[in-house]
């Protein structure tokens, strides 16, 4: 059976749901932001004020090479890991996409209430954080839909009912051939 690999930006979902989709489908649960902070033994905010974006990137593509050999597992994907075509190659070979979206005023209200957010998330941009989401998610949206095999709105929706829809593609899915879905 090939990974679940849930991709889309900050505060869709992906870590919440990937817990519950692996717990549900009694797999292996991954996620790389949390991966590389525990291999550097610190924050992903500390590894980028020490050497920045690149030391970041850099640290990322080490635990995505790792993960590409999985299998049978449920991944979550940080939300810029497939601006690389590197980590987007590595991980296709064998993995089921999918893109967990939602609108920017519901990002926006899941960062802000995040407590853990300011500690653990450095900020992309200069810009507030409206805009900066606005405009990543400008950039990254066309990558996450060449990617995607599918797409789930998480936008006023519960995590349940989440993880319920994802479940139900893993299943359906589970019935097609790999090169059915590709």
């Amino acid at each position: 059976m090939k990974n679940v690999i849930l991709i889309g930006y900050r505060c869709t979902g992906k870590s919440t749901a990937g817990k519950k989709l692996a717990e549900r489908l009694a797999r292996p649960f991954f996620d790389t932001d949390n991966l590389i902070a525990r291999q550097s033994g610190t924050t992903i905010l500390e590894i980028v004020k020490e050497g920045g974006w690149e030391l970041f990137k850099r640290k990322e593509k080490d635990v995505i090479q790792s993960l590409s050999h999985e299998k049978n597992a449920v991944i979550a994907a940080g939300g810029g890991t497939f601006d690389d075509k590197e980590n987007r190659d590595m991980m296709k070979k064998n993995g089921l996409f999918i893109c967990l979206t939602g609108d920017v005023n519901t990002l926006v209200k899941r960062m802000s209430h995040d407590k853990k957010s300011p500690h653990l998330r450095p900020p992309l941009t200069s810009d507030d954080i409206y805009r900066e989401t606005t405009r990543i998610l400008n950039k990254r949206t066309p990558i996450y839909r060449q990617i995607a095999h599918y797409t789930v709105d998480t936008s006023e929706r519960t995590n349940d009912e989440v993880v319920d829809e994802i479940y139900s593609i893993v299943i359906k899915n589970k019935e097609l051939s790999w090169q059915e879905i590709q």
